[in-house]
């Protein structure tokens, strides 16, 4: 397995993590066996990532995670955790709380269903907008001062947040999405994290399988996708034919789209680490095949041709959501 190091004061990862909210009904129903499986088998491949949020499926997904990881070796795998985002007994989303008190107990309640003593990076899933950014890493900073928590990442802020975050205690990474589709980080963020040694990781690297060359439709119970832009009626149709045009110039390189993808993330850089959310072995396998793939700077201009940047029809969340994601607001 090719490695990559999250930052200057980070840990040693795969070139590739496995993002595991969909093996928690964030995209419909999952298979638990299929789901283990694949977790053992991206262990067994030598991915060490693994990337999770407690409200995944309510704790479901940390338990999960949990059982897949019993027997073992803890330095096998390096454990990421989002914490901060809260839901109703219906599963509704019901809003943020990065309180340093909230901070303390998630890590609690997450190191119990993970059956772990410690969380490698812990990092909060959005900004709170009632709790000043410091607050909240401070009380993670406490967190790895008394040994539960080994490294501090953020997700889904903006370049202030990020210096000002930076400016409390080391940052190894930033989690946001970002894919051929979804090109935003580019604007800023990416010369901000590069400045202070902060890696990325990167989500939603098939834009939530609108390129992987996989999807048609979205219609499984429970599939949040539903409530995106980009998956709603002419928007689907339109971002599908850029998968399409994706799939001919993978083609030209001996890679599916969902490998082209990967691939050409991949190629932005040494400090970008994809997170692949592959729920099956097959799929995981498919994943896996892009770290072969040659991206001459030719072959990332001809993906980039093929889906250029602002091509992509709709926004990634709902209005509301957007409106109070960090990442998407511009430094003055």
């Amino acid at each position: 397995m090719k490695m990559r190091k999250l930052g200057n004061t980070g840990p040693e990862v795969s070139a590739i993590g496995l993002g595991a909210m969909g093996m928690s009904g964030m995209y419909g129903p999952a298979d638990r066996a299929e789901s283990l499986a694949t977790i053992h088998a991206a262990l067994d491949a030598g991915i060490n990532l693994i990337d999770t949020g407690d409200f995944y499926g309510m704790g479901h997904n940390e338990l999960l995670i949990g059982e897949a990881l019993k027997g073992r070796p803890r330095d096998e795998v390096v454990v990421s955790v989002k914490f901060g985002a809260q839901r109703g007994p219906d599963g509704a989303w019901i809003g943020f709380d990065a309180r340093p008190a909230a901070v303390k107990t998630a890590a609690a309640y997450s190191l119990q269903r993970l059956g772990l003593d410690h969380i490698d990076i812990y990092r909060p899933a959005r900004l709170d907008p009632n709790v000043p950014i410091e607050d909240t890493i401070g009380a993670v900073a406490d967190l790895v001062k008394a040994g539960y928590v080994r490294h501090i990442g953020l997700s889904e802020v903006g370049a202030e947040t990020i210096r000002r975050a930076a400016a409390v205690h080391p940052i190894v990474d930033l989690q946001i999405q970002y894919s051929l589709i979804s090109r935003g980080p580019e604007d800023e963020i990416l010369g901000v994290t590069r400045e202070l040694g902060i890696g990325i990781t990167a989500y939603g690297v098939l834009s939530r399988g609108l390129i992987g060359g996989h999807l048609q439709t979205v219609a499984a119970p429970g599939d949040w996708r539903g409530h995106s832009p980009r998956f709603q009626g002419e928007n689907l149709q339109r971002n599908l034919a850029l998968a399409e045009a994706l799939r001919t110039a993978g083609q030209a390189l001996g890679l599916t789209p969902a490998q082209a993808a990967i691939a050409w993330v991949l190629a932005q850089g040494e400090d970008i680490v994809p997170l692949v959310g592959a729920r099956r072995r097959d799929r995981l396998a498919e994943a896996l095949g892009a770290l072969d793939a040659v991206m001459a700077p030719d072959a990332v201009a001809a993906l980039e041709r093929a889906v250029p940047k602002d091509a992509a029809v709709g926004e990634r969340y709902p209005a509301a959501q957007m409106a109070s994601l960090d990442s998407e607001r511009r430094s003055a």
